[in-house]
């Protein structure tokens, strides 16, 4: 089990909330960090978030044997599009583990795409962001509202979104297995 308490986020760690935060927009959320500046601020895509799109409904560049339904990345500039891929050869893409990259060459996607080089299996696309000023995100971590785990980034294409939250704590074991069992509405148990 890795003991988060001391673990500090970095660009490529993920957040995982803490079951008991009320906030919609991050309920359950486990946040991909792509950008992480200690005195700049953070960038992050919710991984486990789906909106009711579709990939077609805001673009027109692929064929529609490629459509796949869109998360949502956060509540920042929604009108936005990011994305997280398995792409090692994708121009100006970002590493961020082993085998997990952020954003590149969009033109060069496309081209990828056409050319079958690209499944839906090897890349995710996002609306919208998660953003923390300066400071602000080790603040909500020293609050308790994210667990910082740097050993999972590479297992995020294995789990279905909506089992993403659960499957991540369950495998960090003890206390944190725990809290994958507990409920969305203690009163109801």
């Amino acid at each position: 089990m890795e003991d988060t308490s001391e673990t500090k986020p970095r660009s490529g760690s993920i957040l995982i909330s803490e079951p008991f935060l009320g906030d919609p927009n991050f309920e359950r959320s486990v946040i991909l960090l792509c950008n992480h500046e200690e005195n700049e601020g953070t960038f992050g895509l919710v991984l486990n978030k789906m909106s009711n799109l579709k990939l077609s409904d805001v673009l027109d560049v692929f064929e529609n044997s490629f459509d796949m339904d869109l998360g949502i990345g956060g509540p920042v500039q929604y009108n936005t599009l990011h994305f997280v891929h398995r792409l090692a050869e994708l121009p100006e893409a970002v590493k961020l583990g082993e085998d997990l990259y952020w954003g590149g060459d969009f033109e060069a996607l496309r081209a990828m795409i056409k050319t079958g080089g690209v499944t839906p299996d090897d890349i995710r696309f996002f609306l919208g962001y998660s953003g923390w000023t300066a400071g602000q995100l080790q603040e909500e971590i020293n609050k308790n509202v994210w667990i910082v785990n740097n050993n999972a980034v590479n297992k995020l294409f294995n789990f279905e979104s909506g089992s993403l939250w659960s499957n991540i704590l369950r495998q960090m074991g003890g206390k944190y297995k725990v809290l994958s069992n507990y409920p969305i509405d203690p009163r109801l148990n």
